[in-house]
């Protein structure tokens, strides 16, 4: 089923990655997944340098359900994708009611408010939703719904996977700059709490306003805009509508590293991880997409990848059964990260990882060593039991 502007050139664009899979013969157990996609208009952006692909997170869907076909076809699973997909200017709710009827587990790619809308749905009510697109914390706490689960991390493990880094660095004075975007208060409130948790000080805080042309003014606007900034250690940048932070880095009053939405950035993904077997994932993405990797396009994979282990584990396409094994002690998932995934059982996130890169090089993948945690050192980034007020799932650490 394919509906809205994305069409079937999407997926023309993987056939030939597919066809071998695609062609097999599986008559056993059918494995029916649904990729659901709310379309949004984008703001518009100074710079046009990184547009945002049209393909972002069906490509890693698409990926994953090469790799998993090919052990699927020798077990006699057989994995069907149906993509859904509505335009902005509609509600998602009748696609989504469509993806439901040809699926039992889909991945959601929608704002949080209309992945709860969804999650809402009684024909949502006993399948599983896979959140492959937002970070807000709120559907990891209070908002979370028990036929959702997480594979895209959530906003406050990425900011605290930065701060366990500046404070490994002993990078301890930071200062602010946030963008005018909803999106960006969410991330630098992130940032603020991550830096409390961890104990470094955001000295001083500006908020950007302007709608100068950065890309003929920055070496004249952004030394005076950060002059009365107090020293720091590190300039943190929350830009993440892509639209200033560009600009930023080489532009301040004093020399500092630049961290957040832009210079060294905490990531679900990086297209610079190479240790661990990631090489391999990124060269099969890069064949298929013909582009590098993104963090949407990880979850994507991660969810797909998920439901293959669980259903070659358990034998069962039955999304009950599903839902039980994923939030198991028994799950775990090569996400080519140097340890294994696994999901949260109190509020279905998948702990994962943190890459902190920059543009050409990973730094470091959090959790740093030293930050430790009584039941797993993964669980130091984002929300712990504790502080979820997730109460839907019933489960205690």
């Amino acid at each position: 089923m394919v509906q809205g502007r994305v069409s079937a050139w999407v997926f023309g664009a993987f056939i030939a990655a597919l066809a071998p899979a695609a062609g097999a013969e599986t008559p056993g157990l059918r494995v029916a997944i649904a990729y659901l996609r709310a379309e949004a208009r984008l703001p518009p952006t100074l710079s046009n340098l990184d547009p945002v692909p049209a393909d972002l997170g069906i490509a890693g869907a698409m990926v994953a359900l090469a790799d998993t076909r090919t052990t699927g076809q020798f077990l006699g699973h057989d994995y069907q994708l149906d993509l859904t997909s509505a335009p902005p200017e509609t509600a998602p709710l009748p696609a989504a009611r469509g993806a439901l009827a040809a699926a039992d587990l889909v991945l959601v790619d929608a704002t949080a408010d209309q992945m709860l809308a969804i999650a809402d749905l009684p024909e949502a009510q006993g399948k599983i939703l896979f959140n492959v697109a937002s970070g807000e914390g709120r559907l990891r706490s209070g908002d979370c719904r028990v036929n959702l689960l997480h594979t895209l991390p959530e906003d406050s493990a990425r900011t605290d996977a930065l701060m366990q880094v500046l404070v490994a660095k002993r990078w301890t004075r930071l200062a602010l700059i946030t963008g005018p975007k909803s999106a960006d208060a969410a991330y630098a409130e992130a940032l603020r709490a991550s830096a409390r948790k961890f104990g470094l000080e955001i000295v001083g805080e500006k908020a950007w306003t302007f709608d100068t042309d950065l890309r003929r003014a920055a070496t004249t606007e952004l030394p005076p805009f950060t002059q009365d900034l107090p020293d720091h250690d590190v300039l943190l940048v929350a830009d993440e509508t892509d639209d200033f932070g560009r600009y930023v880095e080489h532009n301040t009053w004093l020399p500092r590293p630049i961290a957040g939405s832009e210079g060294l950035e905490p990531l679900g993904w990086s297209p610079v991880l190479e240790q661990w077997g990631a090489v391999q994932l990124q060269n099969r993405f890069k064949a298929a997409a013909g582009r590098p990797m993104q963090s949407r396009d990880y979850a994507a994979w991660v969810a797909i990848r998920a439901i293959g282990e669980a259903v070659t584990r358990t034998g069962s396409a039955d999304p009950a059964v599903l839902r039980a094994y994923m939030l198991s002690d028994a799950f775990q998932l090569d996400g080519f990260k140097g340890r294994a995934l696994t999901f949260r059982g109190w509020n279905g996130q998948m702990r994962q990882p943190i890459a902190v890169a920059n543009g050409r090089a990973l730094v470091t993948l959090a959790p740093v060593e030293g930050f430790l945690h009584q039941r797993n050192e993964t669980d130091s980034l984002g929300l712990d039991a504790p502080e979820s007020d997730c109460h839907a799932f019933g489960a205690t650490p």
